[in-house]
């Protein structure tokens, strides 16, 4: 009877939610007396509930919301039944509070109810407060309105609006992006495991990513998209078809055989697979599972394939940029490997440098280069990077022994993911930690150089562009390891070639020295103080060889001087002294047609040479006098008053310093002098 007492006030809301003219239903319903019969026909739920939350009326609609008879539902506690329990508390504390009066009644409020089967259904509620003739409260009466279907229609919205910004937002990092879709599958969706994966060319999936990432269900997981038993689940159907392919009950479907038992293991009852569809054809899958038969509904299959589409776009970009950013470091890689090859004649450096370069390219985590000893025909270690120990350094390997020796006998790369027992350094590679192998032989001219190997401490993933840059490098790097060959023996020669040089200058100052006995030891003195000097006044390099060169040959020209005025024992005629004067002449006309030697011409022609210009041959002064031959002046003077001669004895070294001193700016240039006299102080230290 209290819905007669307060049906004339809320009568007209209701019938506009109904969707019913008053008119029409006060005519149907033969007035307040058939209230009940009226509000079954409406499109909406009209609950009513004592003060203890009990259901005392629940029209037609409601019942068939909640999947439920009246008898089902009258007398039953609301919040106990037919409240999810995540908001149970919440909403039945709500209820009490106003009961007690220690809350304004709401009138308008949106919260989930469960129908018999388990699922909730989102109801948004206008409540009636019914009060008796006291103004107590003694009933309350809703109208509720099922709106499931809009809240899953802006969730949705906002799902993929935040999907679709967090792919944009997201670094470019395929993985990053694969797992944020398949969070959002499981924490918007209720879900219980999703995973996404690339439709490979092999007829592979390849997983990418899953969630939640501790679920054990994707390792070891196979999955195909051909027609072999491991392809005709939801998976495989779903790229092949390229559409949406549901399993409702994982224990009643043939083709999900292959993974019944483990998924019933972990609790999964049906599947679903969406197809990751490009333009030019499917991408991957998006697969998620449930732990409830049916689960996939079609606004579900709806949404996930949205998804699926979207992260496909987003994915395929991903994987462009980053193949992209690959294909440029490798090319980067080229590049540096150049500038070593061309930077530096130094082999161990070029080396070093470039296991550096192949290990950042190729992503390894190790490299070592073994070169072939053609006289033993064995493998020898010469270079390698990123390696823990030392032990491999020592090991050979036979040409066609083991994965390296049988690279570089049948000129093939090969690889492997587990070593074989036969492998020679088994115990080496194991202490390194390494998992993954390649080898790649080094070959220049149809002749094997040595091999390129790629060691990685995790399973290696080979694809057709990783193998062809590494075809690539390799023969990049057997064309540089050919040229360093040559630049070495190039080396090697210029080496020999400067000794051949050096000793043939030595021959020629002992020669003389054999001739003229008086100068014995006379040029290595003088070449050793002479090299001092020039030190200490700043010359270097190339300045330094050309100064050795010149003092070893300064006498050079009287190998020209007859042997009666060169080695005469008295002191010369001034006839004689004038022909001893040209020796100079004459060591410029025997060495100037020597092109090395020309460099070093200063000291053999012009050493005779005085800071006053009183000198021969040309009578040049100060400056007009080149440096060395101005050093070798200071020398030679000093070397000679302290050592006999045939028409006098030697002079002490004081004596010789002081005259060295007194014609310091008239004989001899003073700031050779300066140089002279720290370096005889030096040496007297």
């Amino acid at each position: 009877m209290e819905f007669k007492l307060i049906f004339k006030d809320w009568y007209c809301d209701i019938m506009s939610k109904g969707g019913k003219k008053v008119s029409e239903c006060l005519a149907f319903s033969g007035g307040f007396d058939k209230s009940y019969d009226f509000l079954n026909l409406l499109n909406v739920i009209v609950l009513s509930l004592d003060v203890d939350g009990r259901v005392v009326f629940i029209n037609r609609k409601g019942c068939e919301i909640l999947e439920c008879s009246e008898e089902d539902v009258l007398g039953k506690d609301w919040f106990d039944n037919f409240i999810p329990k995540r908001v149970r508390g919440e909403v039945k504390g709500v209820f009490e509070m106003i009961m007690r009066g220690e809350l304004k009644p709401v009138e308008y409020y949106v919260n989930p109810v469960l129908t018999k089967g388990g699922k909730e259904r989102v109801i948004s509620w206008r409540n009636t407060i019914l009060y008796d003739e006291s103004g107590k409260i003694v009933r309350v009466l809703s109208v509720g309105e099922d709106i499931t279907q809009l809240e899953l229609q802006n969730r949705t919205l906002r799902v993929l609006y935040e999907l679709t910004r967090g792919l944009v937002s997201e670094k470019l990092e395929p993985l990053a992006r694969a797992r944020k879709v398949t969070e959002m599958c499981v924490k918007e969706f209720g879900v219980s495991l999703a995973w996404i994966g690339r439709a490979e060319s092999d007829g592979s999936v390849r997983i990418l990513a899953w969630y939640p990432e501790d679920h054990d269900y994707v390792k070891d997981l196979i999955i195909r998209w051909d027609d072999t038993p491991y392809g005709r689940g939801s998976t495989g159907r779903a790229i092949s078809k390229k559409e949406a392919i549901v399993i409702e009950d994982v224990t009643l479907n043939g083709g999900f055989s292959p993974w019944r038992e483990k998924a019933l293991a972990f609790k999964l009852r049906s599947v679903a697979s969406f197809p990751m569809i490009l333009k030019d054809g499917v991408y991957g899958v998006l697969t998620v599972y449930s732990d409830s038969v049916g689960f996939f509904n079609e606004d579900l299959k709806e949404i996930f394939q949205v998804m699926a589409n979207i992260a496909a776009s987003a994915l395929e970009n991903a994987f462009l940029f980053e193949e992209s950013q690959k294909k440029l470091k490798m090319l980067q890689a080229l590049r540096n490997i150049d500038l070593a090859i061309t930077g530096s004649l130094d082999p161990n450096l070029t080396l070093n440098v470039i296991l550096n370069e192949v290990i950042h390219a190729l992503e390894v985590d190790a490299a070592t280069f073994l070169k072939l000893n053609t006289w033993t025909k064995e493998l020898e270690y010469v270079a390698g990077r990123g390696l823990i120990g030392h032990r491999i350094k020592d090991r050979v390997v036979r040409l066609g022994e083991g994965i390296a020796g049988k690279s570089a006998l049948e000129k093939r790369i090969l690889w492997l993911e587990k070593f074989d027992e036969a492998e020679p350094r088994l115990d080496v590679f194991e202490e390194e930690g390494f998992v993954s192998y390649v080898a790649a032989p080094l070959i220049s001219k149809g002749r094997i150089l040595g091999v390129l190997e790629l060691f990685a401490r995790k399973p290696l993933e080979i694809k057709e562009d990783w193998l062809s840059f590494l075809e690539a490098l390799t023969n990049q790097l057997a064309i540089a390891l050919d040229n360093l060959e040559l630049l070495t023996d190039l080396e090697k020669a210029n080496v020999k070639l400067f000794q051949a040089y050096e000793s043939t200058i030595e021959a020629l100052a002992k020669a003389l020295e054999l001739k003229d006995r008086e100068t014995e030891g006379h040029s290595e003195r003088v070449v050793a103080l002479t090299l001092k000097i020039a030190k200490k006044l700043g010359l270097e390099g190339d300045d330094l060889l050309n100064i050795r060169r010149g003092a070893l040959l300064h006498d050079l020209g009287k190998l020209a001087i007859p042997d009666s005025v060169l080695l005469k024992p008295d002191k010369l005629t001034d006839e004689e002294w004038e022909i001893m004067k040209k020796h100079p002449v004459y060591a410029f006309e025997l060495l100037s047609k020597i092109e090395y030697l020309r460099p070093a011409l200063d000291i053999p022609y012009y050493h005779h040479e005085r800071w006053d210009g009183s000198g021969y041959p040309k009578g040049l002064k100060g400056e007009e006098i080149p440096l060395p031959a101005r050093i070798f002046a200071v020398v030679d003077v000093y070397d000679a008053l302290t050592h006999d001669r045939p028409y006098r004895k030697a002079w002490s070294e004081e004596e010789a310093i002081e005259y060295i001193k007194r014609e310091s700016g008239r004989l001899f240039d003073p700031k050779v002098v300066k140089a002279f006299l720290e370096v005889i102080e030096e040496k007297r230290k």
